[in-house]
């Protein structure tokens, strides 16, 4: 395995690339993510290892002061994104800075995930294990780190967000999800019960919320969200959701056995975006800035240990 460190001395590194599935990278400072959304005090190294015959990389920062068996987040970037534009983007590492968490940002191979239903990209016209690639991740990090097991989350957005879903359903590793703007593709048949928050903007054209095809390369037709979410809401034995509002935002929240959940959030007018995010490039739908998607995902994270 090979590691190169960044921080906050490293030089300005500027990516420019649109997301068909809705991420998009902005300039930023690497390690740290410079004084936007990403910004954090502690330490980036950059990681590689082989997989499946692949060379995989990932990001892990660390904030200044990381307590023994600290969380980790796991924070998968969109279609066409990055695991620096992901860091740069969202708001974690100052959130992981808060909170005393450590954040792993992955790359998917050839910007994408492969997510089932031959979506995304190469992985999924390859059938890249992406699952095995997430899985080899943590347990690189579990030996650095003093990573708490029954704290071990993933998020992402758009097919980072699908990518969460197939970790939920492929994999053991995870107390908790969190997708943004995403839907679940591919079969799930018997996966291990977990809490789910899911936020998602009603006027979503790429990964539409009622299903229907959307637009963009990926052309993502999932089933609708509020199907997912009924399947997860089965799959943890959760009780009728609780439904209240505020302005555009409705989060609709199930308790669970063991003391799981599942929640939905729902902003209405919101486009294909990671609300509370940096703002992104031309003609790509703004951040719904009346939302910390981020805050929100983590305060999620924490109340849902593996039970």
């Amino acid at each position: 395995m090979r590691v190169i460190r960044t921080g906050a001395a490293a030089a300005l590194a500027v990516l420019a690339m649109t997301c068909a599935a809705g991420s998009v990278a902005t300039a930023g400072t690497a390690g740290t993510g410079g004084s936007g959304a990403g910004a954090g005090t502690g330490e980036t190294t950059v990681h590689t290892v082989d997989v499946g015959g692949l060379e995989r990389s990932y990001r892990l920062y660390r904030p200044a002061s990381l307590p023994e068996k600290a969380p980790l987040v796991v924070m998968m970037h969109g279609g066409l994104g990055s695991a620096r534009q992901a860091e740069r983007s969202y708001g974690w590492n100052a959130e992981a800075d808060r909170r005393g968490f450590a954040v792993a940002y992955p790359d998917g191979y050839g910007r994408a995930w492969n997510v089932g239903d031959g979506c995304c990209g190469r992985p999924g016209r390859e059938r890249v294990d992406d699952v095995a690639f997430i899985g080899r991740m943590v347990t690189e990090i579990r030996r650095e780190l003093s990573v708490d097991p029954a704290r071990v989350y993933a998020t992402g957005i758009s097919n980072g967000g699908m990518m969460a879903y197939r970790l939920a359903c492929d994999s053991t590793v995870f107390a908790a999800i969190g997708p943004v703007a995403a839907t679940r593709l591919g079969g799930c048949p018997a996966p291990k019960p977990l809490s789910v928050i899911h936020v998602h903007g009603l006027a979503d054209r790429m990964v539409r919320f009622d299903g229907a095809p959307g637009t963009g390369i990926a052309r993502i037709d999932g089933p609708p969200v509020r199907a997912v979410l009924a399947g997860w809401r089965a799959t943890d034995r959760c009780g009728r959701p609780a439904v209240s509002r505020s302005g555009a935002v409705t989060a609709e929240r199930a308790r669970c056995r063991h003391g799981r959940a599942v929640e939905l959030i729902t902003i209405e007018g919101a486009g294909h975006q990671w609300p509370g995010g940096e703002v992104v490039r031309e003609r790509a739908d703004p951040p719904y800035p009346g939302l910390d998607a981020t805050a929100v995902i983590w305060r999620f994270f924490a109340a849902h240990p593996e039970r």
